[in-house]
């Protein structure tokens, strides 16, 4: 099956994951959480991309990014990763590769799914078994967006600036985001959509990329699914 183009477009949100090779570790140590934020933050401000929203699992990483220029997300992608590449390979005097191919994203729809795939993101490690509360996960943007702590490399979108009227309404706003639990099937429709490359929103945003960028922005319903209701849904 012929890989899909890249959505990528000035001014809207992307959900970006990076996994490591065959699901193997990808940072070894508090060191190299760190080393990979710094560069980030580095590489976000050099291709004009503001970073709403990230978790560095320890063998993938999830990132909500939007690019100000159309090839911002991908160059910040490549320099990145080939940077982290080269410091992971030196310090632990390792060769070969570290990514598993390319990274997948998602273009998404900003006034719908933004807050969503946000504390998404920031929920892994609880989905993870790894903590029971995003707070106790050092390496995730939950700590800026909902706790006290300054992080540099965050720049709020306008979403979540509309959540109060000053920088601690907004925090506990945010926080209180996380009361609400998220839908499995919100979830499966979250990973889909990045992993396949489709968009994530309304049929309304849906369209409008379609027409922005001329390619698919949803699969096409099988013909041997006629009778389902999904198949039902988009005709």
């Amino acid at each position: 099956m012929a890989r899909l183009p890249r959505l990528n477009l000035a001014g809207i949100p992307q959900h970006v994951v990076q996994r490591g090779n065959n699901r193997q570790v990808s940072f070894f140590a508090e060191q190299d959480y760190a080393v990979y934020l710094d560069k980030l933050k580095d590489y976000a401000k050099k291709y004009q991309v503001n970073v709403h929203a990230f978790v560095l699992m320890t063998n993938h990483v999830h990132l909500l990014m939007t690019p100000e220029t159309e090839k911002g997300v991908s160059q910040l992608m490549q320099s990145l990763g080939r940077y982290y590449v080269m410091y992971i390979n030196k310090t632990y005097q390792r060769t070969g590769t570290l990514w598993e191919g390319r990274y997948k994203s998602t273009l998404v729809d900003s006034d719908n799914y933004f807050l969503l795939v946000s504390r998404y993101i920031e929920l892994n490690p609880v989905r993870a078994n790894m903590v029971e509360h995003p707070a106790e996960y050092p390496w995730s943007s939950y700590h800026g967006n909902a706790l006290n702590k300054d992080v540099a490399l965050l720049s709020p979108h306008h979403c979540y600036q509309s959540l109060g009227t000053n920088k601690e309404g907004r925090k506990q706003a945010y926080k209180y985001l996380f009361k609400h639990h998220i839908p499995e099937l919100t979830l499966q429709e979250i990973r889909d959509a990045t992993n396949k490359a489709w968009v994530l929103g309304e049929n309304r945003f849906k369209q409008q990329i379609e027409q922005q960028t001329g390619r698919r922005a949803v699969p096409l319903a099988r013909g041997g699914d006629r009778k389902s209701k999904s198949f039902k849904g988009t005709i």
